[in-house]
């Protein structure tokens, strides 16, 4: 059997195969291009759409477009997407078993983004784990540290625990124990507080401040503030008023003590005699 033959032979497989991987090809590159678009688009969603929805929307609208190009893909090489369509229905329940905690990140995923407990920028801790929110994607959330670490968090692991949203509020409640010793004056150390709160102008009206006495320790009598600030200014002025309290306290003549213990000795000889 000589060339020529063979070519005639095999030509007109040759050429359908070679038309199928050229269609397969562009309906590759059209995917890839759209999905590309659709990745755009959701960047491009106008400033009022929820930031915390776009990394999941990103990934949502490129694997929609993937799977439909797979489908095409398969449909023009005459494989029969009904049946594989069938086949991957049969096996989903071992495969779900198999991608158990990555499919109980997924549903985590959604739920977090559905009751939305927090958004991008927020400030939350979860177990011993605190950070601001950078990222909420499908399987993982993303934290950076006031530290400066970058943090990755399985979305199982945030829904599955209490958690605390440290920016959710507009206000938020100073609280500060200042010290005085048993032989100060208890309503001059109270005034002193008042005169911190009165020259603090970020100090909110409402709720009203408190003082009191909050115990008596062992070695001085405790005073509480307690006060209330917007939530972006909490912590400029609670380092404000620790760091005007021990100079405000001894200008009024206050002592701020410190542990003290009294340690008596006993000679046992003398006491027998």
């Amino acid at each position: 059997m000589n060339i020529n033959s063979l070519l005639n032979e095999y030509w007109p497989q040759v050429t359908a195969l070679s038309l199928k991987l050229a269609a397969a090809l562009l309906v590759v590159l059209v995917t890839l291009f759209v999905a590309h678009l659709a990745r755009r688009a959701v960047d491009r969603l106008p400033d009022r759409f929820d930031v915390t929805l776009r990394p999941v929307m990103r990934s949502i609208s490129s694997w929609a477009v993937y799977i439909v190009g797979a489908l095409l893909v398969l449909d023009v090489f005459g494989i029969n997407t009904t049946s594989l369509i069938a086949l991957l229905g049969a096996t989903g329940v071992a495969v779900a078993l198999a991608l158990k905690d990555t499919l109980q990140n997924i549903a985590s995923g959604f739920l977090l983004l559905g009751l939305r407990p927090f958004r991008v920028g927020d400030v939350i801790q979860f177990g011993t784990i605190m950070g601001t929110v950078r990222e909420v994607g499908l399987f993982t959330t993303e934290l950076d540290t006031t530290d400066g670490l970058r943090i990755t968090a399985p979305n199982s692991a945030i829904w599955g625990q209490v958690l605390t949203n440290f920016s959710r509020n507009k206000t938020r409640r100073i609280e500060i124990v200042a010290s005085i010793a048993y032989g100060d004056d208890i309503d001059r150390g109270l005034t002193v507080l008042r005169r911190l709160v009165e020259q603090e102008p970020r100090i909110l009206a409402e709720p009203e401040p408190s003082f009191a006495v909050k115990a008596l320790a062992d070695s001085a009598v405790n005073l509480q503030l307690r006060a209330w600030a917007a939530n972006d200014q909490y912590w400029d002025v609670y380092w404000s008023l620790m760091q005007k309290l021990k100079p405000a306290l001894e200008a009024e003549g206050l002592t701020v003590p410190f542990p003290q213990r009294e340690l008596h000795i006993v000679d046992r000889v003398t006491s027998r005699r």
